[in-house]
């Protein structure tokens, strides 16, 4: 264990002060001050003094050499949580040191009902902390790596908690930033204890191979030193490196194959002076050795969204093993290693560089992406959907580049461009050739999207998106569609329930009961209490017991759901008409709204049928014959009483099975027969039974039950018709 008297800031200011000339570094010192009096006695998971791990963080991203604020708030990073205030900081170490201090403290005074809830918080806490500041998330990648060298400290589940979150978030995070080294070794310890066998397996194989290996790099690089000489190409220098053991590894299950038959194990780059030699060094070695198709890509002239530049290719090497070669210039070299920090934005006096500019734009647009979900789970699937790896590059007709997950659509590409392209989007031009919008998109294509104002975002879309960038706009437009659908729908329920009592919505809100049925039934506002009444979440019941004044209440009177489910449906029915045959029904068919009220598909019930409707979640009333299957295994505190006055549809699917003889024209016959009672045939299937019947299915279009019964009548009177029978 360290000795707490020998630990101090001294080789952090050295550190500092090798390239942050000039700079008054006495801050260092009083921060630490305070670190030492708040943290007293505290130690890390590891069991070493939570100062030093603090220490570490300054001292690690001095190394990086990011600007001084950076370091401090790195040293600072875990006192809010002991008492210090935000005040405290900006007054001592001014406002930008104590905003990222903020923006990467975990929330902790609050109380969570679950795991995942706290999870997300944190993590929408700090993406909202990154749009402010991207220092925030510089701080976290540093800490977090940190944490990873000591998980073997702490117990299983911990264990697998923390890799989990660090290879879905943090690794892709850092991936964004651009910080290569810093994403593998995330990476690689997440892994670690993810899969530590086959961790363990391909470390160990990859360890015992590894004098055989160096062989076959220096082989080479010796090798291209050579033919880039004879094209006259002197480069800076020539790498030779091992893939980290988590791309080994999938590549390993993306291909199903055996290590043994990996044989880019190792990366070649290439170093050169200009652009121009890149692309000369490219043709020198196409020349000498063949290119494996599709595994060229130019990121040079079409960069990467975290500014990532190169030529990559693969081609077979000597003795026919493949080896990848990455070719740039020295300064693409250092942005592809370490990302926003090779040219830092923050530094005294200068300018944010364009191209960091791009990318904080990005960052702002996945966290401005996630500021609508609610939900802790699909935030965490939206958040860790958003950070994919791209490998489809496809542009805009200005020539801006947009990256995607393998398999994304037109749709994928006119939200990545503004959320109302996104939801009005009806087609898409891809290489000035009109796609459907379920046409996958390729590298290289130029994709001009094509709007209409009266098109909507539509459920099947969800189908068809790959990005959760799409996919999260596609669900917030369909929420507010069916949270309004809902609240008209429960307005109409509520109307209906209150008119029994000679009173209106209008009266109980003027009266000031609405405030104690309000919070009977646990509801924030009016609005609430409607939406939730639509969607079925208070069920009938409920409100009715809610409406009625308490001197009207029967306590003892038996609750209709107790009955079976039956009789109660039977009860329901009977409910819509008066002595005098009357409809007298608060709720029709079209009496709310085409769009809340649906026929139900698996019984389809007529004009004429009786029926009962059943309050969906969010997608409005949904009416089945009161004899359903469905209906009858449903919860019946759900159901609604409907009825069919006022009917807005002219014709109703219905489904009749007729058997008859097999014989010559029977078809005809049939169909013939349904044409003259003025029905439309939709779809006919048939097939001849062992018995030499033919038997068949037909969906027709009718306008009530007694149209239906008088047609299947006449079927019945054929000569050669055995049976017919509604399905």
């Amino acid at each position: 264990m360290t000795n707490p008297s020998t630990v101090n800031p001294n080789g952090l200011k050295i550190l500092a002060g090798n390239y942050l000339h000039g700079v008054d570094l006495s801050p260092i010192d009083e921060a630490w001050e305070i670190v030492c009096r708040v943290h007293q006695g505290q130690r890390h998971f590891s069991g070493e003094l939570y100062t030093i791990h603090l220490l570490e963080v300054a001292s690690m991203l001095a190394s990086m050499h990011l600007d001084f604020d950076t370091v401090l708030a790195g040293l600072l990073h875990g006192v809010l949580k002991e008492g210090v205030t935000v005040k405290e900081l900006t007054d001592k170490f001014g406002k930008d040191v104590a905003g990222i201090v903020e923006g990467s403290t975990k929330i902790t005074k609050v109380t969570y009902n679950s795991k995942l809830a706290s999870q997300a918080d944190n993590l929408r806490k700090m993406l909202l902390a990154i749009a402010t500041d991207i220092r925030v998330l510089l701080v976290k990648l540093v800490d977090r790596l940190l944490d990873m060298f000591l998980l073997d400290m702490v117990d299983r589940e911990q264990q697998l908690d923390m890799a989990r979150e660090t290879m879905d978030v943090y690794a892709p995070l850092a991936s964004r930033l651009g910080i290569d080294w810093l994403k593998r070794e995330l990476e690689d310890h997440a892994f670690k204890f993810l899969y530590p066998e086959e961790h363990y397996n391909l470390s160990h194989t990859m360890e015992s191979s590894l004098d055989e290996r160096q062989r076959y790099v220096d082989e080479v690089i010796a090798i291209l030193h050579e033919k880039l000489a004879e094209s006259n190409i002197t480069p800076i220098r020539i790498i030779g490196r091992p893939k980290h053991l988590y791309s080994i590894y999938k590549k390993l299950i993306a291909q199903n194959i055996s290590l043994d038959r990996v044989y880019d194990k190792v990366a070649f780059r290439i170093i050169v002076e200009t652009v121009n030699e890149c692309y000369e060094a490219l043709g020198t070695i196409h020349a000498n050795w063949s290119p494996v198709p599709g595994r060229i890509k130019d990121f040079i002239s079409v960069p990467k969204a975290n500014n990532y530049q190169s030529m990559h290719t693969t081609v077979v090497g000597p003795r026919d093993h493949f080896i990848e070669i990455q070719i740039r210039t020295d300064q693409m070299d250092r942005v592809a290693q370490e990302g926003v920090a090779a040219h830092w934005a923050y530094k005294e006096g200068q300018k944010v560089n364009k191209n960091d500019a791009k990318l904080f734009r990005e960052l702002k647009k996945l966290v401005t992406s996630l500021q609508d979900v609610e939900d802790p789970r699909e935030f965490l699937d939206s958040l860790i959907g958003e950070l994919y790896d791209p490998e489809v590059y496809a542009l805009t007709p200005t020539g801006e580049v947009k990256e995607f997950p393998l398999g994304s659509c037109p749709i994928d590409f006119a939200y990545s461009i503004h959320t109302e392209v996104g939801d009005h989007c009806v087609s898409a031009k891809v290489n000035g050739r009109q796609v459907p919008l379920k046409y996958q998109l390729q590298t290289g294509d130029i994709v001009e999207i094509v709007t209409s104002p009266t098109q909507v975002p539509r459920r099947g879309w969800l189908d068809l998106v790959k990005t959760s960038r799409a996919r999260t706009r596609i669900r917030s437009w369909l929420r507010r569609e069916e949270k309004e659908k809902a609240l008209k729908l429960g307005r109409e329920i509520c109307e209906k329930e209150i008119k029994k009592y000679d009173t209106s919505l209008k009266k109980i809100i003027k009266s000031g009961h609405i405030r104690l049925i309000l919070k009977q039934l646990h509801c924030n506002s009016l609005d609430d209490l409607l939406v939730k009444v639509g969607s079925g979440a208070i069920t009938v019941q409920n409100l009715i017991k809610g409406l009625q004044p308490a001197e009207l209440r029967k306590e003892n009177e038996p609750v209709a759901t107790d009955l079976p489910p039956e009789e109660l449906a039977s009860r329901m029915v009977n409910q819509h008409v008066s002595e005098d045959g009357k409809d007298i029904s608060g709720v029709t068919i079209d009496g709310i709204d085409g769009m809340l009220v649906k026929v139900s598909q698996c019984c389809r019930p007529l004009p004429g049928d009786p029926i009962v409707g059943f309050i969906t979640m969010g997608r409005g009333v949904s009416v089945h014959k009161s004899n359903c299957h469905n209906l009858l295994s449903s919860d019946p505190k759900r159901w609604i009483d409907v009825s069919w006055s006022g009917i807005a549809e002219k014709n109703f699917k219905v489904g009749i099975h007729v058997s008859a003889e097999n014989k010559r024209g029977i078809f005809s016959e049939i169909s013939s027969s349904i044409n003259l009672d003025n029905a439309n045939i939709v779809d006919i299937s048939a097939h001849t039974t062992p018995m030499d019947q033919a038997d068949m299915t037909i969906s027709l279009e009718v306008e009530n039950l007694d149209h239906l019964n008088v047609l299947m009548q006449h079927l019945r009177q054929l000569p050669a018709v055995i049976n017919v029978r509604r399905l």
